[in-house]
C-alpha cells in the first residue's frame, strides 16, 4: 500500500494531544505485571508495539483489560505467572523483546520469544551478555544474539554492571532482573540514559538508589499496584513540533507532553536552532509533563553529538529533515546506535532526503546537512519503520509536489492517528 500527499504548503494551526508515550506505556503493563492487586493506566499508547506487550503478559496468565485508552492490569505477582503456551510474539517491539528477557530470566519456567523480521535482524547481545553474567539461561540463534530466543527461567545472582554504552533498554533489562536475583544489583551507566524504568519501579514501591550514574535496587523486592497516568509521547509529538517549525506561519499547542529531562533533547536541539518553543502548564505525577506551543521561524544549523544522542535517539530523523531547512551546516555525529535500530536508520535517513533534494550526506556515525534547500516531490520507501514514515510525512508539507509513502500502516506502531492529526491542524 501507498500513501500520496500533498498539502501545497499549508501552515499548521490549532491544539492536538499526542498518544501516550510508548515507552512508559511497556513500562506500566510490565510494572503491572509484576505488582501484586490491580493496576490502573490512563492515557495508555494504542500502538502496535504496546499491544504486543499486552499480548505477551496474557500469554503469561495475567488479567489485561483494555477500555479506550485506559486499561487494566489484574495480577497476584510473578510468582501468579504461568509457562506460556505459544511462542511469545513480540511483533516490531525492541523495547518488549528486550525487556522481557529480564523478565523472564529470573522465573522458574520456560519460554521462547520472537518478533519480525525486523527484529529478527536487531542485535540481542548486549541484553544476554549482562543477564548471562546473573546466571540467565537464554539460547538462540549466534549463541543467542538474535531471536528466536529460549529463556529457561533460573535463580539469578545480583551483579555489579558497567555498561559499555549508554542503553535504556540494557539498563532496564539488568534491573529488572535484578528484581528477582539474590542481592544487590548495580549499573553503572557512561551517560544518563531514559529514566522511565527507575521512575515507575518507585512508584510501584520498589527501594532503589541513585548515585550519580550508579543505579542500586535488591533482589526480592515485592510491587505493590498503583495508578499510572502516562503523557504524551515526545517522541511522537516531535514530528508535529518539527512540522510547525518548518511550515511558514504554523502555531501549534501539543497538551500533555513527557518532558522527562532524559528525552527533551530535541528541546535543547531546536532551542541551539533559535527555535521558537514555549513550555506551560507543567504537570507531574512521577513524569513531568506540560503544554508546548510552537510558532515557526528561522532556524540555524547546529552541531549535535556527545551526551545529547542518548537523549534524542528517536528523533533524529525529524531533526536531519528541520536541518534541510536551517541556515548553515548541521552535523550529527556518535549516533552509531541509529544502525541496528528498526533498520539502519543513518543510511535510510540519508537515502530518502536525497530523494526530495536535500543536501545531505552519510558518515559512519551520523550525517553531515547544509541548508536551507527546496524540497521536491518524491516516492518515498520508509522500510517499515515508523519513525521514517512519519518524517516522510512532514516533508510533503514543504515539498514542492506531491511524496508517497510505502508502507504507511507502520506508522501505527508508535502514533495510530498520526495522519488524522496532521490533517487536523492543516485543515
Amino acid at each position: 500500500m501507498t500513501k500520496t500527499i500533498s498539502y501545497a504548503k499549508p501552515a499548521l494551526t490549532g491544539h492536538v494531544q499526542v498518544p501516550g508515550d510508548k515507552s512508559i506505556s511497556h513500562r506500566a503493563i510490565m510494572f503491572g505485571a509484576l505488582a501484586q492487586g490491580t493496576t490502573t493506566i490512563e492515557g495508555f499508547l494504542m500502538g502496535d508495539d504496546c499491544l504486543s506487550t499486552i499480548s505477551c503478559f496474557r500469554s503469561l496468565g495475567i488479567n489485561i483489560q483494555i477500555d479506550g485508552e485506559y486499561v487494566t492490569v489484574e495480577s497476584g505477582g510473578r510468582k501468579a505467572w504461568k509457562e506460556p503456551e505459544v511462542v511469545l510474539d513480540t511483533g516490531n517491539s525492541g523495547t518488549t523483546t528486550r525487556l522481557m528477557l529480564g523478565l523472564l530470566a529470573g522465573t522458574g519456567f520456560h519460554s521462547v520469544m520472537a518478533g519480525d523480521e525486523s527484529i529478527a535482524r536487531r542485535p540481542m547481545k548486549r541484553i544476554v551478555e549482562p543477564l548471562r553474567l546473573m546466571g540467565a539461561d537464554i539460547r538462540g540463534r549466534a549463541n543467542g544474539h538474535f531471536t528466536p530466543l529460549a529463556v529457561q527461567g533460573t535463580q539469578l545472582q545480583a551483579i555489579d554492571y558497567t555498561m559499555p554504552v549508554a542503553s535504556a533498554q540494557v539498563k532496564s533489562a539488568v534491573l529488572l532482573a535484578g528484581l528477582s536475583a539474590e542481592g544487590t544489583t548495580t549499573v553503572h551507566e557512561p551517560v544518563p540514559s531514559r529514566d522511565h524504568t527507575e521512575i515507575m519501579l518507585k512508584h510501584f514501591g520498589a527501594d532503589i538508589s541513585r548515585d550519580g550514574e550508579v543505579i542500586s535496587l535488591s533482589g526480592g523486592q515485592e510491587l505493590h499496584a498503583a495508578h499510572v497516568q502516562v503523557p504524551g509521547d515526545i517522541s511522537s509529538a516531535a514530528f508535529l513540533i518539527g512540522a510547525a517549525l518548518i511550515a511558514e506561519g504554523s502555531e501549534v499547542t501539543l497538551e500533555n507532553v513527557g518532558i522527562n529531562p532524559t528525552r527533551t533533547g530535541l528541546l535543547d536541539v531546536f532551542e541551539a536552532m533559535g527555535a521558537d518553543i514555549q513550555a506551560s502548564g507543567h504537570k507531574s505525577e512521577g513524569e513531568q509533563a506540560a503544554d508546548l506551543t510552537v510558532r515557526s521561524t528561522a532556524l540555524l544549523g547546529t552541531e549535535i553529538g556527545g551526551d545529547l544522542i542518548p537523549r534524542l535517539i528517536d528523533e533524529i530523523p525529524l531533526i536531519a529533515l528541520v536541518a534541510t531547512q536551517a541556515n548553515g551546516k548541521t552535523v550529527i555525529r556518535d549516533a552509531e546506535e541509529l544502525r541496528v535500530k528498526e533498520t539502519d536508520r543513518i543510511q535510510a535517513v540519508v537515502t530518502e532526503l536525497k530523494k526530495l533534494g536535500a543536501d545531505i550526506e552519510a558518515t559512519e556515525d551520523g550525517m553531515v546537512i547544509q541548508g536551507p534547500t527546496p524540497l521536491s516531490g518524491a516516492a518515498l520507501t520508509s522500510y517499515g519503520d515508523h519513525r521514517l514514515g512519519m518524517m516522510a510525512a512532514v516533508a510533503a508539507l514543504i515539498a514542492d509536489g506531491p511524496v508517497s509513502i510505502d508502507e504507511p500502516g507502520c506508522i501505527s506502531i508508535s502514533y495510530p492517528n498520526f495522519f488524522e492529526h496532521l490533517d487536523k491542524l492543516t485543515q
